[in-house]
């Protein structure tokens, strides 16, 4: 199966070695990123520090780390999806619109994210950590 996965997942596996990191590591399902991304974890960079305790190069390390387990998708292959995106979460949450660019560029897959607010929309499956890990029980 394939997931999209967002910021916030991700960035949890790169803070705490736990379940979602886990998860992620050992894993044969693929998980999707997009690359637009990138940005806004280096703007929040400073915070991810003071949040985690973690020094910029450790950080760094775990990040590129962690990133082997995903696919980055590029701005190129989601753009088609953007404005299709922003309407599906323009009243739940816009910075969520490249997940869902994401989602829809591979038709419609799920996305893992610990934003209940996202599930109020219909257009695609979004699943939390529990429910990802209960999924990935069953298969």
């Amino acid at each position: 199966m394939r997931f999209v996965i967002d910021t916030n997942v991700f960035i949890a596996s790169v803070l705490k070695d736990g379940l979602i990191r886990e998860i992620i590591t050992n894993s044969y399902h693929e998980f999707l990123f997009p690359e637009v991304i990138f940005k806004e974890i280096e703007n929040h960079k400073e915070e991810f520090l003071d949040k985690s305790g973690l020094d910029v190069f450790n950080f760094d390390e775990l990040l590129a780390k962690l990133i082997v387990y995903v696919n980055i998708i590029p701005n190129e292959k989601i753009e088609l999806y953007k404005d299709k995106a922003k309407q599906i979460v323009e009243s739940i949450d816009p910075d969520d619109a490249p997940f869902f660019a994401t989602s829809l560029a591979f038709g419609s897959c799920p996305i893992w994210s610990q934003d209940g607010k996202l599930k109020e929309q219909k257009e695609v499956i979004v699943y939390n950590t529990k429910e990802i890990l209960d999924l990935l029980r069953s298969v």
